[in-house]
């Protein structure tokens, strides 16, 4: 069977799906401006013209990396963890780093001239997964993830988050165990000395 033959077998929601997986390679790889429509086109094995019919331009795709990247696992996936509060704690801290990828940590902690810089849709896609994700976190520890005060804690813990996931799966500065130890532990400083406080 010819590779011709095999894209055109391919149903548009698998060739959308082709697209992607070969744009957030891509992405994860190079700074946005190195990144062109040709490549991506060459890297997922469709003409250009595909990847324009479904995503329109690479602006728009990327938007769509970022949006795909930032999503994490629901907590309907993943039931509420029991027991004490240190092992709710954990359990949090285990849930997130595991839902991290080489690529997804690529977006989650995009700065300054990588990605499009201060684009404000994808800060908006950003700012709206780090809230979800700091209910969810609230949720798992036992907290009120409708408390205004609370989010905004949990939050700010999310910036030292992305920091260790940088140094753990960017930088390499940090092993896995490093970072979960480092987060398990602000966490469960925040959850029990701060949140209590507000």
């Amino acid at each position: 069977m010819t590779e011709t033959a095999r894209r055109q077998r391919l149903a548009p929601d698998e060739r959308r799906e082709q697209i992607l997986v070969a744009a957030e390679r891509l992405f994860a790889e190079r700074p946005y401006v190195e990144v062109s429509t040709t490549g991506i086109a060459r890297e997922a094995g469709v003409a250009r013209g595909l990847l324009n019919h479904y995503f329109g331009d690479k602006r728009s795709l990327y938007l769509e990396v970022v949006r795909r990247a930032s999503l994490l696992p629901t907590l309907e996936d993943v039931p509420l963890p029991t027991g004490s509060l240190t092992e709710r704690v954990d359990a949090a801290v285990y849930w997130f780093l595991g839902s991290i990828t080489p690529e997804r940590a690529t977006y989650l902690t995009v700065r300054g001239p990588e990605g499009v810089g201060e684009d404000a849709e994808v800060r908006a896609i950003l700012d709206g997964a780090h809230d979800l994700a700091a209910g969810r976190v609230l949720e798992m520890v036992g907290g009120d993830p409708a408390d205004p005060a609370a989010r905004a804690v949990v939050r700010s813990f999310g910036e030292l988050a992305r920091g260790a996931i940088r140094e753990w799966s960017r930088e390499r500065t940090l092993s896995r165990e490093q970072a979960h130890l480092l987060l398990r532990e602000a966490l469960l400083a925040i959850v029990r000395d701060v949140l209590p406080g507000l």
